[in-house]
């Protein structure tokens, strides 16, 4: 287990000029949550959309948490839509350098700036090949504001892989990186099991988190598995 803290925690604090497309983005996702919470946030703009996901974890489990930004995701696209990307869409290179794109452009709202990478993956036959399937997350906007590991892994990871994976038949993997907030996306590559990546070891970050321990301890928000103390993990 680590026993000493991460490189630099940036110290920085980059300014965010959030246009009327991008308003209009963080004020639908906002008001997916709240419905789905069933109660709003007092904060407006970006603030207000980090306010209503620390909501979801308030008196919530790790796949609780999940399970309801899933139907947040789900609310966004019609049923039926994912239905037909699933069946005409098969997880091919250019499928997957196409949802790598779109992600550049719709989602840097969210997590600030990022980029089409190339990448290696599986072709699903045994052999890698390369493919502008990547996108390189510069520094995550949504982890900076909440500074929380497990609002990172259970809001964000978690759901994301899963909701590309399974709802819209595109298998995707994200690589969040704590020392530097960065994050990798790789479109075409299965997401792995939770507890064999680093972020499952990850512990809370002692720049921003209140609860951090000492010697440092992988965050309980993301490891938590049971209300029951006596449940093992």
């Amino acid at each position: 287990m680590p026993s000493s803290p991460p490189s630099p925690y940036p110290t920085d604090q980059p300014v965010y000029q959030d246009g009327r497309v991008e308003r209009l983005l963080i004020g639908l996702f906002s008001r997916k949550i709240a419905r789905v919470l069933g109660q709003p946030t007092v904060r407006p703009g970006y603030d207000g959309f980090v306010d209503l996901s620390e909501q979801i974890m308030v008196g919530r489990l790790p796949l609780e948490q999940q399970t309801l930004v899933a139907r947040v995701l789900r609310s966004l696209v019609p049923g039926p839509v994912l239905g037909l990307i699933r069946q005409w869409f098969s997880p091919g290179q250019r499928v997957c350098e196409l949802n790598a794109w779109f992600a550049t452009q719709l989602f840097e709202w969210l997590v600030g700036a990022c980029e089409v990478t190339e990448v290696e993956v599986s072709d699903g036959q045994g052999q890698l090949r390369r493919q502008r399937s990547g996108v390189h997350i510069k520094r995550c906007r949504y982890l900076e504001a909440s500074g929380c590991v497990a609002m990172c892994v259970n809001l964000c990871k978690v759901p994301t892989q899963d909701f590309f994976t399974r709802d819209f038949g595109i298998p995707l993997t994200l690589t969040p990186n704590f020392e530097d907030l960065s994050c990798e996306m790789v479109f075409g590559q299965p997401p792995p099991d939770l507890v064999s990546e680093a972020v499952y070891q990850q512990p809370c970050l002692v720049h921003r988190c209140s609860t951090a321990t000492t010697p440092l301890q992988p965050c309980p928000g993301v490891r938590v598995k049971s209300s029951n103390p006596d449940t093992p993990e």
